[in-house]
């Protein structure tokens, strides 16, 4: 009889190239993905396509979410689509003081299977999210209130990207030092050399808690899921509750192929709230959780930071995103690209811009001199047109994810003079989603009452056009900005390439990501996985950036065996 191919080899054979390209293109920044971003590229090799993806995603829908997770002692959901539909998932409630003991119960395998098995177990999990990206796409769909496209994509290829970036990162941070035994001996002149056996072995910090958002579920909780599980820790997932389904999907994989893998699954867990429980404050002081991944409020980021002192907390916080306008050599092309920045997925991006300084006096263009309230006026006239079809207005806006950010809509129309009114929008697929089109409004940078408005996270279709005296002053509020307040991203538009330097220069010493003269087809608030860093980890927006060496870095230790030789 033949003997079965060992796990490990099986897994080399599928996923080693894959990630041997990773490793690469993290050290090129060149583009790359192995997950497709096209829908039509679903349906042979097992994956899932359209109708299938859809059919999986329904057949979840109003049933219970098994787990065979051990500590169940109840069942939760609440989940409703910010289109409208009550989803009626049911997921298991768990009992911490046994499942956290039972999560542990697999470090020791989990450690001594190594980096390389490690990441590949890690690749097979994302490859089979990757087939079932059409039933995750409803997923994050329906929690989110992304329209489908980006739903697809970005909680689709990108997220996973991201996954396999996170993956790529910790592989090659835990194979600096040599595997297995290293030989050292010391010269010791007549006498014979001192000589040890030296072993080096990875080892995570314990279990890791994922704390999710609801706006990017997937997208903002594999680089922390995967990065944790990558470095031999487990993981606890604890999604936000208006938001589970995505990552319960995902633990449901994961689990799979630990288990078919040879190791514990229970190496990946889910932890559900009931309505008003607020688990995440708890688990976050547990002695077992060692490392926190959170993406969300200031104020919790900064509660975590605070308070979680047993564990290597990763926050990505608010910022108040900024784009100086000082001159352009494409008016129109400026004007395209800020509107759709402005109106993707309704501002509900940690990266969409929200304050534009512009000078009172105007700026300088292809098309002549133009004047603060031209500016404004064009680009209102912009997102207008961009927005002014419904079907194309809710292909880009989606839905408002939660009754917050149309009140903070409605409520900025009376911070100043409106340049854009907000209207509603019409969805004939979904009658009861909440869809509504960006304000912008015109605020005087150099009045203080307008500070107040300008200088607080407006998360959401709201956007302020900032009159400020010069470009110099401009320049000064964007550093005052970043240094205060934080920015996951800073634009600039300038044919000056002194002002062009003066940006650059402040966006390094304040530690932001900057984009220059966007145009075309790429905008401020989109990064590409293994390319771009999403957020810089230097200001108070994020303490980590997606993804680098530091990211990972921090989640194992290297521990030493010397041996006598």
């Amino acid at each position: 009889m033949a003997t079965a191919q060992p796990i490990t080899d099986v897994l080399a054979e599928k996923h080693r190239s894959t990630l041997d390209q990773a490793l690469a293109t993290i050290r090129s920044r060149a583009y790359w993905s192995p997950y497709p971003e096209h829908p039509k590229a679903y349906g042979a090799d097992g994956s899932l396509d359209a109708a299938a993806g859809l059919a999986a995603h329904q057949a979840v829908l109003n049933g219970r979410f098994e787990l065979d997770q051990p500590g169940t002692d109840g069942w939760t959901g609440g989940e409703v689509s910010p289109y409208g539909p009550a989803l009626g998932v049911e997921y298991p409630h768990a009992d911490v003081d046994v499942l956290l003991p039972a999560m542990r119960a697999g470090l020791a395998a989990w450690r001594d299977a190594g980096p390389e098995t490690r990441a590949l177990v890690c690749l097979e999990i994302l490859s089979r999210i990757s087939a079932r990206t059409h039933e995750f796409a409803h997923a994050v769909m329906h929690t989110s209130g992304q329209a489908f496209m980006m739903a697809f994509q970005a909680g689709g290829p990108h997220a996973q990207d991201r996954g396999l970036e996170a993956v790529a990162y910790a592989y090659e941070e835990q194979t600096r030092t040599p595997a297995g035994r290293a030989a050292w001996s010391k010269p010791q002149g007549k006498r014979d050399p001192l000589e040890l056996s030296k072993e080096f072995t990875p080892v995570g910090r314990g279990v890791a808690l994922v704390i999710g958002c609801n706006t990017f579920p997937t997208w903002n909780g594999y680089p922390g899921l995967f990065a944790s599980l990558a470095t031999g820790n487990a993981v606890l997932v604890k999604p936000h509750p208006r938001a589970v389904l995505p990552l319960a999907l995902t633990v449901k994989v994961a689990r799979e192929v630990l288990a078919e893998s040879g190791f514990d699954p229970n190496l990946v867990a889910l932890a559900t709230e009931r309505p008003g429980e607020g688990i995440a404050k708890t688990l976050a002081l547990r002695p077992e959780i060692r490392i926190i991944d959170y993406t969300g409020s200031t104020e919790f980021g900064d509660w975590l930071e605070a308070n979680a002192h047993q564990a290597q907390v990763y926050t990505e916080k608010a910022g108040v995103n900024t784009v100086l306008i000082d001159s352009t050599d494409d008016y129109k092309g400026m004007l395209s690209n800020l509107a759709f920045s402005l109106s993707l997925y309704s501002g509900q991006m940690c990266t969409t811009p929200q304050n534009l300084l512009i000078p009172r006096d105007g700026i300088t263009t292809d098309q002549g001199p133009k004047s603060y309230d031209e500016v404004v006026s064009d680009l209102a006239a912009a997102v207008g047109g961009l927005l002014g079809d419904d079907a194309r207005a809710n292909a880009l806006l989606g839905a408002l994810v939660n009754p917050d950010v149309k009140a903070r809509l409605e409520a900025a129309a009376g911070l100043g003079e409106v340049a854009l009114a907000s209207r509603e929008v019409a969805n004939p697929d979904f009658p009861d989603a909440v869809v509504r089109t960006p304000v912008m409004v015109k605020l005087d940078g150099s009045k203080p009452d307008a500070e107040a408005a300008y200088l607080s996270e407006c998360f959401g279709p709201v956007s302020f056009a900032v009159s400020v005296d010069s470009t110099a002053d401009g320049l000064e509020l964007l550093r005052r900005t970043i240094r205060d307040k934080g920015a996951m991203t800073v634009g600039a538009y300038t044919t000056s390439a002194d002002t062009e330097r003066a940006v650059e220069e402040i966006c390094l010493e304040e530690s932001a990501q900057l984009s220059l003269n966007l145009t075309g087809g790429v905008y401020v608030n989109q990064t590409a996985a293994f390319s771009d860093f999403h957020g810089s980890g230097g200001n108070p927006a994020a303490n980590a950036a997606l993804c680098d060496g530091a990211f990972v870095s921090n989640r194992f230790r290297v521990v030493e065996v010397r041996r006598q030789a």
